[in-house]
């Protein structure tokens, strides 16, 4: 089949750093290309990639100083999408809303994985008045506050299964990895972790718009049993993640997928995470982690993860959330879709 990925150009694919959607598409596009399939990526130049690369833009818009309106070089890319939409087969957009318009008023098959938030009010009427796209949620959680959406699957992100492996690690610590922001509690992490007795590392970058949040709220809290080791890459996040007793998830908003969660699982680490959004799909509870309402019982849970079997930890990992598994569910979807099948697959991991 003929595959075009299409990327926000906001980030490389894959990321030097953070960005779970440009690495989720680097997952993807490479798991399709190993299937055979002939697949196009629409994307930043310095991406690295075993497709076939389209460079809409010389490099990624958060390393290109001289850019000041982020979304001139995303029409630019929509355009060139347009222009070549004939060469394919398949269109699988991750840009949210903005394909919709356009794309919606020609031939191609397309959709559109919506990968952020949609608990936002100003997305009902944009939904609601653009022309109906067929949307892939990536968790059922996810698509709730947008009953306007045209969902048609849920497809659960994947890993490559050798990207993170069990460790040997002393497991002398808890881990926190993502960003530096309200929405994620990094300051209930730190409670937590100092009630439990235990050490805490966080692994998270500070955007500028979180700056003074983590000025007034973050840095204060920070000492030799709370350390911030900074923003790391896949490289770095093995041995991190393997070497943690547990990965603290406390968060405070309706988490599309986590992807934190099953990068933990695949080194066999147990997460404790807040019952928002997407979890009770991702974490079993009592196998794979905790699902917790509270900081106490947050700090019941740290207790017992040494009861928690870390090689069953990983099995379910490679059960569940494999790059090949979700390639071939989005080659489902593609199928369907290229023929005319009925829409809302159900999709069962």
């Amino acid at each position: 089949m003929r595959i075009a990925q299409i990327a926000p150009l906001t980030e490389a694919v894959p990321p030097k750093f953070y960005g779970g959607t440009e690495r989720v598409v680097s997952f993807l596009t490479e798991e399709l290309v190993a299937m055979g399939h002939d697949v196009t990526l629409f994307a930043s130049g310095d991406s690295i990639t075993q497709a076939k690369l389209e460079a809409v833009w010389p490099r990624a818009l958060r390393l290109d100083t001289g850019v000041r309106d982020f979304l001139a070089p995303q029409m630019l890319l929509l355009e060139h999408v347009y222009r070549m939409k004939d060469e394919f087969d398949m269109l699988h957009f991750h840009l949210d809303y903005f394909p919709a318009s356009l794309f919606s008023r020609q031939d191609v098959p397309f959709v559109t994985t919506l990968h952020g938030r949609l608990d936002l009010p100003e997305l009902r009427p944009v939904y609601a008045g653009l022309p109906k796209q067929n949307l892939i949620s990536i968790s059922d959680s996810q698509r709730l506050p947008l009953p306007e959406g045209n969902f048609i699957a849920t497809v659960q992100h994947g890993l490559p299964n050798t990207l993170l492996t069990p460790g040997r690690g002393g497991q002398d610590y808890v881990a926190f990895l993502g960003r530096i922001c309200p929405e994620k509690r990094p300051d209930r992490a730190i409670r937590i972790a100092r009630a439990a007795g235990d050490r805490l590392k966080l692994a998270a970058k500070v955007d500028r718009v979180d700056q003074a949040y983590f000025d007034h709220e973050i840095s204060p809290m920070l000492c030799e049993e709370a350390e911030l080791v900074g923003e790391i890459n896949d490289g770095a996040k093995g041995a991190f993640l393997s070497g943690a007793k547990a990965l603290l998830m406390p968060i405070d908003w309706p988490e599309p997928f986590g992807l934190v969660m099953i990068e933990a699982m695949a080194c066999g680490t147990p997460v404790i995470a807040y019952n928002h959004g997407s979890v009770p799909e991702i974490i079993e509870d009592g196998v794979t982690g905790f699902i917790v309402n509270n900081e106490s019982e947050a700090v019941q849970a740290l207790q017992q993860v040494k009861h928690l079997d870390r090689g069953v930890i990983r099995a379910t990992f490679e059960q569940r959330f494999t790059a090949r598994r979700m390639a071939q569910d989005y080659v489902s979807v593609y199928e369907a879709l290229t023929k005319k099948q009925p829409q809302h697959l159900r999709l069962v991991q």
